[in-house]
């Protein structure tokens, strides 16, 4: 049963690829809740206890998916369950990803929503989980102030003891004086001058991108954010988003946490402006782009793309300079 509820609500699932690290803005933002334990299967004794963890997870998934049975409330990636499930049946295999979802609440009478996401440490709820609130309607300053307040609330339950539970209730319960604040901040500012927006791009290396989950996932993202820009198949793998300059960070951090490490952020621009910043964008939507592949690699999904066809996308986007950033030598297209 858990499965099948879990799996059909799955929507903007986080990827699980490989280590990766937070951005300097981001780490601001969410407060350390605790390590998850990468060396804790160390000998049988520990593997049993990660084993009883992750049955714990799965007794919290169950309690939640029945608190938000609605499309949209609850979302778990497909394969999230099944994976613990297939672990618990064969302990000694390697562990399955961390358990990762997240749950979205409505705050006050104008139903505000407010969506918390959740990482859960294998060791979970030995050691603390990773929680983050965010909502359209608060300032990176009370969203701030928020997850710091929740944070300090859940360190003073007892270990051992599950918590998301308790966690979305703290954010039911505690967020209107947030969005309150943030709403009359607002209004002040509007009357005081006229708000300046900032157009952040972004350009993005990785050194491939193959996999379909991963694909999805960043273009979930930027359809979520309002980010146009493109992201270019195969090896190398780029990326570039524009937009708020707040959803790029946002863009950036989701993309990457918690486990893509052969990427980086090679170049950004920002640009204020008191008008649209629709104005200053290059790309009219995220595009997917996939050039024509160099040479025959057989099975493997290993293949270059052709950097000549890309360079001239970069020239008929006004970003014929990029090339050197990226790849660090200058691009040159054959003559016609």
């Amino acid at each position: 049963m858990l499965c099948s509820q879990a799996g059909g609500e799955a929507e903007g699932a986080w990827e699980e690829t490989q280590p990766g690290q937070v951005t300097p803005a981001e780490q601001r933002d969410i407060p350390d809740h605790g390590t998850s334990c990468s060396a804790c299967v160390e000998g049988s004794a520990m593997a049993v206890t990660v084993k009883e963890c992750l049955e714990l997870q799965l007794l919290e998934v169950e309690m939640l998916l029945s608190m938000f049975p609605k499309r949209g409330e609850f979302s778990l990636g497909a394969d999230a369950v099944p994976s613990i499930q297939r672990y618990l049946k064969n302990a000694d295999g390697a562990l399955p990803p961390q358990l990762e979802y997240r749950i979205a609440v409505e705050v006050g009478e104008a139903k505000v929503r407010v969506e918390l996401q959740v990482l859960l440490p294998h060791m979970y709820p030995q050691v603390a989980p990773q929680l983050f609130a965010r909502s359209d309607a608060l300032h990176r300053q009370q969203q701030l102030q928020l997850n710091t307040r929740l944070v300090s609330h859940i360190s003073t339950l007892d270990s051992g003891d599950l918590c998301v539970c308790e966690a979305v209730q703290w954010v039911k319960d505690n967020t209107l004086p947030f969005l309150e604040n943030c709403k009359a901040s607002s209004e002040c500012a509007s009357k005081e001058v006229r708000v300046k927006e900032m157009l952040q791009r972004m350009w993005i290396y990785s050194h491939h991108i193959y996999r379909q989950e991963l694909r999805k996932k960043i273009f979930d993202c930027a359809k979520k954010l309002n980010l146009t820009g493109f992201c270019l198949t195969g090896k190398p793998g780029v990326i570039c988003v524009e937009g708020l300059r707040e959803n790029c960070e946002e863009f950036w951090h989701v993309i990457r946490y918690p486990n893509w490490k052969h990427i980086s952020c090679k170049h950004v621009e920002n640009i204020e402006t008191e008008g649209s910043i629709d104005n200053l964008r290059l790309f009219h939507s995220f595009e997917d782009l996939q050039f024509q592949a160099h040479g025959d690699y057989g099975l493997r999904n290993d293949y270059h793309m052709d950097l000549g066809q890309f360079l001239e996308f970069l020239k008929q986007h006004q970003s014929r300079h990029i090339f050197q950033i990226l790849f660090g030598v200058e691009g040159k297209l054959s003559d016609n």
